[in-house]
C-alpha cells in the first residue's frame, strides 16, 4: 500500500518503480531491493504509486523489460498519472531512449536518483563539487537523453545538480567542466592531507556502515557535540570529525557517508579524497542495522566499497550491531551465534555502550604497551611528546627528574626513545 503526504504546498512526482528477479535475483531479494528504490524515491522527494518486478533471465537490452512489459509500463503511466520511472538497475542509453519514446515518461535509473539526491543533501564546497563531478561523468554517455529531462524548467526529481548551463552545452565544454573540477577537487585533497597531517600522532576511529544503519546517531552518543542525525538516506555527505575520550583514550572519531548497493562508480571515485578518513583510520567501526532482513547482504556491500577503496588492508575492523532495542531476544540470539565477535548497541537509548567501549579500547591496546620512563628536566621535550602522544597514566617528580608511567604505540614509543638518543648526542657534542 502506497500512501501519499497529505500537503497542498508540496506536488511530489508520482513515481512507478520497476525491478526484475530471476536465477541470480530471488523474488524475496528483488522485492527487499525496490523497497530500498521506494525509500530512495521518498528521499529524493517523490511518492512511490506501484513497485513492478518482472521474472527473467536477465534484462532485455533493448528494453530491460521486454516489448509486452513495456507496453504494459505504458498503460500504467497513462492509468495512474506516473510522472517519473525509475529503474532499480542502469539503464543503457538504448534502454533508456527506447523506453522514453514508448512510454513518454520522465526516466531515471538508480544511479541517477542515488546521485540526485547526493546533489539535493550536499552542504559544503567540497560535497558540491563531489557530486557535480560524478553527476557530469554519468550524464556524458547519457548526453542526448538529458537534453530535456535536465532542464531547470522542468525540475523535480532528477533535475539537481550541475545546472542548466552544463546541460545546454555541448560535450566538449562539459568535459572541460569535468577537467576544473577535478583540479578543484585535487587543491581540497591536498587541503584534507595537511589537516591530516596535524592528527597524525592520534588515534584515529572511523564510523562505517551502509546509510541509514545509525552511524551519526552513535557519534553523536560517543561525542558532546551534535551532528545530524536522521531516518532517512544519505543525511550524512561529509566527514565529520571529533575529538573525543573512548576507553580513557583521546581519539578522533569520524563519520563517513554511507554506503548502499550499486553505488555509483564515478561517485565513489569523486568522494575518495572525504573517504581518506577511512582508509588512514586505525580502528573502523562497521555499524550495521540490526533490524534490517537482508543483514548479510548490507554487511557485504560495505565490505565490498571498502575493498575497492583499499581501505581494508590496515585496519582493525569491529562488527557494531545497532538498533538491538527494535528487536526480541530470539533474533538478537541468532545474530549473537552467526556473528560471536560483534557488539550489539542501541546508540539511541544507549544500550551497550560501555561494552563497545571496551571492545575498543582492547583494539587500541593491541598496539601498546605500558612503560615507566624517568626523564630529566634537561630532556622535556621527551614529557612534552608523551603529553601529546600517549595516554598518562602517573606522573611524579624526583628531583629535577620526571617519571612518568604511560601507554603508547609501539611506533611511538620508538619515536620516543630515538628522540631521547638524539638529545643525548647533542649534548655529547656540546
Amino acid at each position: 500500500m502506497f500512501e501519499e503526504i497529505q500537503n497542498s504546498d508540496i506536488v511530489q512526482e508520482r513515481a512507478l518503480l520497476v525491478g526484475i528477479y530471476g536465477p541470480d535475483t530471488p523474488r524475496v531479494v528483488a522485492e527487499e531491493y525496490l523497497d530500498e528504490l521506494e525509500m530512495l524515491t521518498r528521499t529524493a522527494g517523490g511518492i512511490t504509486v506501484d513497485k513492478v518486478l518482472q521474472n527473467r533471465m536477465h534484462p532485455d537490452p533493448s528494453t530491460y523489460v521486454g516489448s509486452g512489459k513495456l507496453r504494459e509500463l505504458k498503460g500504467m503511466v497513462r492509468d495512474k498519472k506516473i510522472d517519473t520511472l525509475i529503474f532499480d538497475d542502469d539503464l543503457s542509453p538504448t534502454q533508456i531512449r527506447n523506453i522514453e519514446k514508448e512510454t513518454k515518461a520522465k526516466l531515471l535509473d538508480r544511479s541517477g536518483l542515488i546521485l540526485d539526491i547526493f546533489a539535493s543533501r550536499a552542504k559544503t564546497s567540497a560535497a558540491k563539487t563531489q557530486v557535480e563531478l560524478a553527476q557530469l561523468q554519468y550524464l556524458l554517455p547519457r548526453l542526448t537523453r538529458f537534453w530535456t529531462h535536465l532542464s531547470r524548467q522542468q525540475g523535480g526529481i532528477g533535475t539537481r545538480g550541475p545546472g542548466e548551463t552544463q546541460i545546454e552545452t555541448d560535450r566538449r565544454l562539459i568535459d572541460k567542466r569535468i577537467s576544473n573540477l577535478k583540479d578543484k577537487l585535487d587543491k581540497l585533497d591536498r587541503q584534507r592531507q595537511t589537516q591530516r597531517k596535524g592528527r597524525s600522532g592520534s588515534i584515529r576511529i572511523s564510523l562505517v556502515g551502509y546509510t541509514n544503519a545509525g552511524k551519526s546517531t552513535l557519534m553523536n552518543a560517543l561525542t558532546d557535540t551534535k551532528v545530524l542525525a536522521e531516518d532517512r538516506l544519505f543525511a550524512t555527505l561529509d566527514s565529520t570529525v571529533r575529538s573525543c575520550e573512548i576507553a580513557n583514550y583521546d581519539v578522533l572519531l569520524s563519520d563517513t557517508v554511507g554506503f548502499i548497493r550499486k553505488l555509483p562508480h564515478d561517485l565513489i571515485e569523486s568522494f575518495k579524497s572525504t573517504l581518506d578518513e577511512v582508509r588512514e583510520a586505525d580502528i573502523l567501526l562497521h555499524v550495521v542495522d540490526a533490524s534490517a532482513m537482508m543483514v548479510q547482504d548490507y554487511i557485504d556491500v560495505v565490505d565490498e566499497t571498502l575493498s575497492d577503496m583499499d581501505a581494508t588492508d590496515d585496519n582493525k575492523m569491529l562488527l557494531v550491531f545497532n538498533k538491538v532495542d527494535q528487536l526480541d531476544s530470539q533474533r538478537i540470539t541468532e545474530l549473537q551465534n552467526q556473528y560471536p565477535d560483534a557488539v550489539f548497541i542501541s546508540a539511541e537509548r544507549g544500550i551497550g555502550l560501555l561494552k563497545l567501549e571496551k571492545h575498543i579500547r582492547n583494539l587500541i591496546e593491541e598496539d601498546f604497551v605500558t612503560e615507566t620512563m624517568t626523564i630529566p628536566a634537561a630532556k622535556y621535550e621527551g614529557v612534552a611528546f608523551l603529553h601529546r602522544e600517549a595516554n598518562i597514566k602517573e606522573k611524579k617528580y624526583v628531583g629535577s627528574d620526571i617519571k612518568l608511567t604511560f601507554s603508547i604505540a609501539k611506533p611511538d614509543l620508538m619515536r620516543l626513545k630515538s628522540m631521547l638518543d638524539n638529545i643525548d648526542a647533542t649534548e655529547s657534542v656540546m
